[in-house]
């Protein structure tokens, strides 16, 4: 299989306006739309034209904790939400599994199923047997996952659709080719969307983050804190309070098994990247590359301070903890010093490149 280059983007415009005099602020909804109207202002009027009439279909494909959903729902609060849909198939599997929880809704779910399945086993026993498995694993047999995609579909209407976590093993790749005429679907255009993300972003990611024990609030000492940071002397650490204003601004906590980082997902990662070569050497469909990533030689060329993840830094002062920031940076997969992007800029790519391969 092919080895994956992934191209750096630039989304650096000179000269390039700075609203505040020192750059959008890309975590402010408003500013973002500033944003994204500067960098990509003349595609996004394209896609919006283009989706009165036509939709398309994105194979999101990328390492777990790889930003799939949050590049997707970005791009559709951006490009036009009335008209895109985003849908994870974990999420569809673990409703599903409530679902057969319900007497009734079993037998209408059954019922939902009966013409569009064609498999091995039949109907009752491919159900059944999802019943009993660990929705977590999501290892659903290809027949009844293309069936229970349709439905899902058919809820939508006739959106473009970006679909997370499918495929999801080797033999579903030649399935996805072929997944508007398996379902009878429509005749729109299908993209592969082949994620980029160092295994360093990733691993910090589950390291450093950490969950409200009330009301489930995720956050990221690292990347993404609340406004209210503490410091435990006893334990000579910082830790975030929920800022939830709906919470009861409990300290907030990593859970158990985070500290050991992509450890825990290792497997899952490597066929992952198999996946995504497998999908990259397949001739016929359009491929659309998004880096999350750029070398800290290359980045005052490419792009913008501020489009840089920021990693934030603590310090205790005796009475309270400062907080600074600074660009995060990280190895990538050849041991480069590289920073993370945020959302924006990588999605500024998709936005571009969308365009490009749909020919509008």
């Amino acid at each position: 299989m092919k080895n994956i280059e992934f191209p750096i983007f630039k989304t650096k415009v000179d000269p390039s306006p700075l609203a505040k005099g020192e750059g959008f602020n890309l975590t402010d909804r408003k500013e973002r739309e500033e944003y994204f109207d500067f960098k990509a202002g003349k595609e996004i009027k394209k896609l919006k034209s283009y989706l009165k009439d036509n939709s398309f279909i994105a194979y999101l494909l990328g390492p777990k904790s790889s930003g799939k959903g949050t590049y997707a729902k970005m791009f559709r609060e951006v490009v036009a939400e009335d008209k895109i849909e985003h849908f994870s198939i974990g999420d569809m599997v673990r409703e599903i599994g409530k679902e057969l929880g319900d007497e009734r809704r079993r037998k209408e779910l059954i019922s939902s199923l009966e013409e569009s399945y064609r498999g091995w086993v039949s109907l009752e026993e491919a159900i059944s047997a999802l019943g009993k498995r660990d929705t977590k694993t999501l290892t659903v047999p290809t027949e009844l996952l293309l069936a229970l995609v349709k439905r899902e579909i058919e809820k939508r209407g006739k959106k473009a659709l970006f679909i997370d976590g499918f495929p999801r093993n080797m033999n579903q790749i030649s399935y996805s080719l072929f997944f508007r005429d398996l379902i009878d679907y429509r005749q729109d255009s299908d993209i592969f969307v082949l994620i980029d993300v160092p295994e360093t972003v990733i691993d910090e990611r589950i390291k450093y983050r950490v969950v409200c024990p009330v009301c489930q609030t995720s956050r990221n000492l690292k990347l993404l804190p609340t406004k209210k940071v503490g410091y435990d002397k006893k334990e000579d650490k910082f830790y975030l309070i929920c800022d939830n204003p709906a919470c009861e601004g409990k300290r907030m906590v990593a859970k158990e098994g985070d500290e050991l980082g992509i450890e825990s997902i290792r497997e899952r990662l490597k066929t992952d990247k198999e996946l995504m070569k497998k999908a990259f050497s397949l001739y016929g469909i359009p491929k659309v590359l998004l880096r999350n990533s750029i070398p800290v030689d290359k980045s005052k060329d490419y792009v913008d301070n501020y489009e840089i993840t920021p990693e934030f830094v603590y310090e205790w002062n005796g009475e309270r903890v400062k907080v600074s920031e600074r660009p995060w940076e990280i190895k990538d997969e050849k041991g480069k010093n590289s920073y993370s992007l945020m959302p924006p800029p990588v999605v500024v790519s998709l936005i571009k490149q969308i365009v490009e391969v749909l020919k509008i």
